[in-house]
């Protein structure tokens, strides 16, 4: 957990301090790169990405009925006002049981892409969480392991 924040402290008026949006650049690739790492070596559909999956993705289902997770994400949408709200109350719920829960990292668009510019949106942990177990549910995931594996045999030939 962070400190609080000095009483006299404006987020608004604060200097962009370089050091620590590199440090926060660094924690969200090296979560992306863990991820990915994980998704080579196990099948996306049989991981666990908290302790409460099933609680988040019965949430995610009951709060975003109309979220499709074979589909790309429409990130306009996912930011605009509206759906920015939508998504801190869900996200809220969440405060005191998972860890870094509003953490920055990076979350693929669409399930059928690997990590890249153009594919990869920047958002707060829960979304990534409840976006990517939807996606694990539904072996979505499963060819990343597929595709390593295939590398791996490919290699030892």
């Amino acid at each position: 957990m962070s400190a609080p924040a000095p009483k006299d402290f404006n987020a608004e008026e604060a200097d962009n301090l370089d050091d620590i949006e590199k440090q926060f650049a660094v924690k969200a690739v090296q979560h992306m790169q863990t991820y990915w790492s994980i998704l080579e070596r196990v099948k996306g559909s049989s991981l666990r990405l908290t302790k409460i999956d099933d609680e988040i993705h019965d949430h995610l289902t009951r709060d975003f009925p109309d979220f499709d997770p074979t589909e790309t994400i429409d990130e306009d949408k996912m930011k605009s006002k509206e759906g920015k709200e939508r998504w801190r109350n869900f996200m809220m719920v969440y405060e005191k049981k998972v860890d870094d829960y509003n953490f920055g990292t990076m979350l693929r668009s669409n399930p059928k892409w690997e990590y890249g510019e153009k594919e990869t949106i920047f958002a707060p942990r829960m979304q990534f969480y409840a976006v990517e177990i939807a996606r694990n549910r539904l072996g979505l995931n499963d060819w990343i392991y597929e595709q390593a594996q295939k590398q791996k045999a490919g290699a030892s030939n």
